[in-house]
Parts: structure tokens; sequence; C-alpha cells
């Protein structure tokens, strides 16, 4: 009787098993589709993010060597302006030294030009003294040597 009672429960047991519900192996399967699916959707945004993110870092990485390359360029810009200047005004110091030498230069020789002209007024005073004196001294000596009178058909007459 025993026997008959444990298989009227498996009896029993198979008949719950026997009937289930048509439905839920659909469900299960739905559901581990749905999961699978949702895996794939966030394995691509995953994807989507990192190849986004590996664009974003390499144009960053892009952006930022061109802002180094121009900063450098900026600086060798600067300091070439700066070399430039500095360069300029010491030949614009160079050529300020060289007018004023040059100035100087041209008022020493108006000096000795001005000099020179003084001497020769004086030189040209003097001689034309000394041709006056000359010409004194040769009427004299005409006169009182000689005894010539100038006024005699301009012939000289020695006195004997």
């Amino acid at each position: 009787m025993a026997q008959r009672n444990s298989r009227a429960s498996v009896v029993g047991d198979e008949d719950a098993l026997s009937f289930p519900s048509p439905l839920a192996p659909d469900k299960g399967a739905t559901a581990l589709d749905l999961v699978n699916q949702a895996a794939d959707v966030f394995r691509g945004m995953e994807k989507h993010a990192r190849e986004t993110e590996a664009r974003a870092q390499s144009l960053c990485t892009n952006a930022l060597e061109g802002l180094r390359l121009a900063e450098m360029r900026a600086e060798a810009a600067e300091r070439a302006q700066r070399e430039l200047i500095v360069t300029a005004e010491r030949k614009l110091q160079h050529a300020c030294r060289a007018l004023e030498q040059a100035r100087s230069c041209i008022e020493a020789q108006k000096d000795k030009l001005t000099a020179a002209e003084f001497r020769a007024e004086v030189a040209e005073a003097e001689a034309r003294q000394a041709k006056e004196l000359l010409a004194l001294v040769e009427e004299a000596i005409r006169k009182r040597l000689l005894c010539v009178n100038p006024d005699a058909d301009g012939r000289l007459a020695a006195v004997a």
C-alpha cells in the first residue's frame, strides 16, 4: 500500500509536471534574449564611448601639440623681435656716435678753416705792408742813392 501511495504521489507529481504552463519557457527565453540584446547594446554603447573618448583624447593631444608649437613660434618671434630691436638700437647708437663725430670733425674743420682764413688775411695784410715798405725802400734808394728823378721821362739818370 505504501507503494501505491508512493505511486500515486509520483503520478500526482507527474500530473502536476505534465501540465506546465505553455508560456513559461517562452518568457524565460524571451527574457534571456532581451538580456543578451541589452548586453549587446551596452557593449556597443561602451565601444562607441571608448571610440569617442579615444577621438577626444586624440583631438586634445593634437590641440595641445598645436598650442605648444604655436607658443614656441610666438616665443621665437618675440626673441627675434627683441634681438632686432637690440640690433637696431645698437646701430642707431653707432650712427648717433658717428654723426656726433662727424659734427665735431666738421666743427674742427670749420675752426681750422676760420684760422687759415685769418692767417691768410694776416699774411695778405703783411704782404701789402711788405709791398708798401718795399716800394718806399725802392723809392728811397732811387732818390737818395741813385739820385734819380722819377718825374723825368721815366729814365734813370745817374749822378756822377
